[in-house]
């Protein structure tokens, strides 16, 4: 649906988007390098194409969050805690300016300056563009004491006022140039900045929970986490503005934390978005509860929200089987209906503990007897001893990862974590209860699973040895 998408924007309004730009956002670089190899087929090139990981790829990641941590940094609460922090940096005058010219120097009462730096604050700029205004409102200042006394001072005594070292001297000590590193290093590493920048909207046990245990000496030195860079982007936009494209279509949107919206938003503030997702396959501990919520935080709260319960690529048998766990995973949510008049098939295999790789290798052969893509959807931790049975049996294959895709290969071994968003005209699934094991907890490994099952264009093999879960084990 994005791809196409993508390619009707791009026809319909082609050179205003050619002018601004249209940017992809996916969820892992497996998804980007099919949408790298479908777009081109569809005719259209021009379009950028990321992960939600290299949007705000600012800095290395060298740490990670604990999931408790990790959700608290993504709430929407920490746009105001982040606000406090660079708005606190910025003083109250206390001395006043003082501008020599010629034999006479010319003063501006600290209290005027502070007046200035009050109105400047109230206009909204970002912390850069406020503060290139402040010279030649204290030029300016300076100007009309000039005038008092009886001088008639021009633009040009302005300008020259406004470039004097003087000035320039005193804006610097007042109102700094900012690196979101050093606002967010000193966040994390001081807890009294912390609760100044935090009070009223972080409890003390949150707050303790950000602060960081053993605090690096420098910025440069830091080592942030994949939630911290998304801070890191929030805090760039407080200095200076995000340039907006003409349109950012984001899939897998209820993947996202609020304050990775916020910077998929700040993308598109002056263009549009398409958003797409579902909220059954929510499989982050932040997932999205409903779309009102997600298209506040990207600054559209008025964006129409179209449900598409009508599935034209995956075949019913195989829709009816994934929705047995809709009720479990997303209480109140439609069941898709196919409108393909092809069923599709769906097969459950129950195999002995030792015969599951036997029996994906042996249904492997048999999807690739028909021309098409064959994907083997595994928990993680399971797609190497796939691999080496593919391998062992002379079966070429690719391996898609978070940092890669793939698509050479007729047969992809897929863990379940870079699933989403792939589609295959076979897949074979193998053991669903290892899939639900490997997440936190039993909702979440479900939703998990309901994405695997439903990557299958044409046909669905399942493979167990495990129990399946009760929702897919009813009749």
């Amino acid at each position: 649906m994005g791809l196409h998408r993508a390619a009707w924007l791009l026809y319909a309004h082609r050179e205003r988007l050619a002018r601004q730009g249209v940017l992809v956002i996916g969820p892992n670089r497996a998804f980007l390098d099919h949408i790298g190899a479908v777009l081109p087929a569809l005719g259209e090139a021009r379009v950028a194409h990321t992960t939600v990981a290299d949007l705000f790829a600012a800095k290395p990641i060298r740490a990670s969050d604990a999931p408790a941590v990790a959700t608290l940094k993504g709430d929407a609460r920490m746009a105001a805690v982040l606000r406090n922090a660079v708005w606190g940096l910025l003083p109250v005058p206390q001395d006043p300016l003082v501008v020599p010219r010629g034999v006479r120097k010319w003063r501006v009462p600290a209290y005027e300056v502070a007046e200035i730096v009050a109105e400047l604050r109230t206009r909204g700029a970002r912390w850069h563009a406020a503060r290139a205004m402040l010279a030649p409102r204290l030029a300016h200042a300076v100007l009309l004491g000039m005038e008092r006394a009886g001088d008639s001072p021009d633009d040009r005594v302005q300008d020259a006022v406004a470039r004097s070292a003087a000035v320039t001297g005193y804006v610097s000590a007042l109102w700094p140039r900012l690196d979101p590193a050093r606002v967010l290093h000193a966040l994390w590493s001081d807890p009294s900045v912390l609760a100044a920048a935090a009070d009223g909207i972080l409890s003390a046990a949150e707050q303790e929970m950000l602060g960081w245990t053993k605090a690096p000496r420098t910025a440069g030195t830091a080592r942030w986490s994949q939630a911290d860079l998304v801070l890191l982007d929030e805090i760039a936009d407080l200095l200076d503005r995000t340039p907006s494209l003409g349109h950012v279509i984001l899939d897998e949107a209820q993947d996202l934390s609020a304050m990775q919206l916020r910077g998929v938003g700040r993308r598109c503030s002056t263009g549009a978005a398409t958003i797409l997702g579902d909220l059954a396959q929510g499989t982050t501990p932040w997932a999205a509860s409903s779309w009102a919520d997600t298209l506040a935080h990207l600054g559209k709260p008025d964006a129409a929200v179209e449900v598409l319960d009508r599935g034209f690529r995956v075949p019913a048998s195989v829709i009816a089987y994934a929705a047995r766990l809709l009720p479990r995973i997303a209480p109140g949510l439609g069941v898709p209906v196919s409108v393909r008049e092809n069923p599709g098939r769906l097969t459950v295999h129950v195999v002995g503990p030792a015969g599951v790789g036997e029996a994906i290798v042996d249904r492997t052969r048999a999807a690739m007897s028909a021309p098409g893509s064959v994907g083997i959807i595994a928990a993680d931790a399971a797609t190497p001893a796939i691999a080496a049975a593919l391998e062992v049996a002379g079966i070429a294959h690719g391996v898609l990862g978070v940092d890669h895709g793939d698509v050479e290969h007729q047969v992809d071994v897929v863990p379940a974590s870079v699933a989403k968003g792939l589609e295959f005209d076979r897949v074979i699934v193998a053991e669903p209860a290892a899939i639900v094991a490997a997440e936190p907890d039993e909702r979440t490994g479900l939703r998990r699973l309901y994405v695997a099952l439903t990557r299958a264009v044409s046909e669905l093999d399942v493979v167990h040895s495990r129990p399946l879960p009760a929702e897919l084990s009813a009749a």
